[in-house]
């Protein structure tokens, strides 16, 4: 276990911080878990009992030193989505729970599984740019829908479009309920506000506690303002959760999805905030944390848990120094729910609406988007198209979206790469691309061809479709020296197709060369026996070599 490690090699001047910090990072928790749990479809109090057990369990296991995890706002869309097909409108709260929690133990045991089979690459499957793109579709559809619990009303509307169109239709129906529209605008303000110009602030606790006292002085619930009502006391009982066999692949479904998106995030921001420690990532480790976090979750009536970035950046701030702080949080959740449930009565629902507005304004990020428009215009197309797949079709749709389009984009650009004519430019060693140096000198009588990929079934029509053009070039050349540094493996396919163009090329008097081969690729050719047709001698350590021996064949 990590936390034996910690504890072994823990120094008394750590103990004061990580208990300021774990005091402080329980103001951000506690709101947040509740408006989180609201946000996956399930009663306030579940993000508490959330946020208590994956603290617990992260800490016992997980290898980070101040890593938080918690109820999150990108998974909580994603929860509900599972739950709502499976759970009808105004249905039980205890079914709802239930299939949470089973959900949260797929999750763990996916999790566990992957990190015993040390799978942390699956963490690649969201590339940057779909990743950008699929957060920003998640932080457009968490504003929409909390957007109606902002003004004081509900709708039944289903995805963007669906809940944009019901939205508008309650505000135009004078559905409003101006004292909530206040008291959430007003904390959703307070948020925004300190975040921007004190960020040392607890922004969300001053905004909750203003919030809670104006709903008390101002007799605001009489005026039509929801409001979370008093918690149950005490810790959940240890629960194995019972659902339907019928629903378990519905549940598997979304908890795969969760799972990936869990992994993304807790590697990626595990990377950053190691970077800033001197620690390094033990990705599957991470995994093994994480999993153990979900399993305890759901076996304490929670739900999915992941790594939260702000929070993780609150607890570092605050000085904390190991996962004793993340402990002093779960204690600090458990004495409030013990001895005092209803500090949080009298809590706005249009303030919790706030809290995940403020959280989804964070998760987007249109300067990455900004960014990659100027940078690389097939990447940004990527991210939009991400970005529209969650819009449109919804979380878990979009999420098999961004994987699909990670893994077309890798495909891409196996079936098309890069690849161009070299030549030699005046004052520059050696021989460059065409396209960077237009001037640049050609080879009378051959042409050097680079090719920048693997050379597999994917691409070996788009290679021998080039090298074909090239043969036909006037005049036509007498070799075609392919500069195969940047191959780095040649399947049998690929093999197949070179016996066949060389042979092609032979019958026009033109001879296929290569040079500044790898040599596992070279011992790959020996043993397709291409060196039946293909010429061993035409095979180079360099291209000055290759053109070297090509220049005495010429009589030049």
């Amino acid at each position: 276990m990590e936390i034996a490690g910690t504890l072994r090699g823990y120094r008394r001047e750590w103990l004061p911080r990580d208990l300021v910090a774990g005091v402080v990072l329980t103001t951000l928790l506690v709101p947040q878990g509740m408006a989180y749990a609201e946000l996956a479809g399930l009663p306030a109090i579940t993000g508490l009992y959330t946020s208590v057990l994956c603290l617990v369990a992260y800490a016992v296991f997980g290898p980070s030193r101040i890593l938080v995890l918690g109820p999150d706002s990108s998974l909580g869309p994603m929860i509900a989505a599972v739950l709502l097909p499976l759970v009808v409108a105004d249905g039980d709260p205890a079914k709802a729970v239930a299939l949470a929690s089973m959900l949260a133990l797929m999750v763990g045991a996916m999790l566990t599984v992957a990190a015993v089979a040390k799978l942390g690459f699956v963490a690649d499957l969201l590339s940057r740019p779909t990743q950008l793109g699929y957060v920003n579709g998640l932080a457009l559809t968490i504003l929409i829908g909390q957007l109606p619990k902002l003004f004081g009303f509900s709708t039944d509307g289903e995805g963007l479009i669906g809940e944009t169109t019901a939205f508008l239709r309650g505000v135009a129906a004078g559905e409003t309920v101006p004292a909530a529209l206040a008291i959430g605008v007003g904390g959703l303000a307070v948020i925004l506000v300190l975040r921007r110009w004190a960020p040392k602030v607890p922004g969300i606790l001053v905004a909750v506690l203003g919030a809670i006292l104006a709903t008390v002085w101002l007799g605001l619930e009489e005026r039509g303002v929801s409001v979370v009502g008093p918690l149950p006391q005490g810790f959940p009982p240890f629960t194995i959760p019972s659902v339907e066999w019928s629903e378990l692949g519905l549940l598997a479904a979304g908890a795969l999805g969760i799972t990936l998106v869990s992994v993304t995030d807790t590697i990626s921001t595990a990377s950053t905030f190691a970077a800033r420690s001197g620690q390094e990532v033990r990705g599957n480790q991470e995994m093994i944390g994480i999993g153990a976090a979900n399993l305890a979750a759901g076996l304490f009536q929670g739900f999915p848990v992941s790594t939260s970035g702000s929070r993780t950046a609150v607890a570092e701030s605050a000085g904390a120094r190991t996962q004793v702080t993340g402990l002093v949080g779960a204690g600090a959740i458990t004495l409030l729910l013990v001895l005092v449930p209803g500090l949080f009565k009298d809590l706005p629902q249009p303030m919790l609406a706030a809290v995940v507005i403020a959280a989804s304004l964070s998760l987007a990020d249109a300067a990455g988007m900004r960014r990659l428009w100027k940078q690389r215009r097939v990447e940004f197309a990527l991210a939009v198209a991400a970005f529209l797949g969650v819009a449109l079709f919804g979380v878990l749709p979009g999420i098999a979206v961004a994987v699909g389009l990670s893994v077309l984009n890798v495909f891409r650009r196996a079936w098309w790469p890069y690849h161009t004519v070299l030549g030699r430019a005046d004052g520059v060693a050696g021989y460059h691309d065409v396209r960077s140096y237009p001037d640049a000198e050609l080879v009378p009588g051959l042409v050097l061809f680079r090719f920048d990929a693997p050379l597999i079934f994917a691409n070996a029509r788009t290679f021998r479709d080039e090298v074909r053009h090239l043969s036909r070039l006037e005049p036509a050349p007498e070799w075609i020296v392919v500069a195969a540094e940047p191959i780095t493996d040649i399947d049998t396919t690929a093999a197949d197709m070179l016996e066949d163009l060389d042979e092609e090329l032979n019958a026009k008097g033109i001879s296929l060369v290569f040079a500044e081969m790898k040599d596992p690729v070279r011992t790959k050719i020996d043993r397709y026996k291409l060196t039946r047709t293909i010429d061993p001698e035409h095979f180079y350590p360099t291209i000055e070599d290759a053109v070297g021996a090509f220049h005495p064949r010429r009589g030049t």
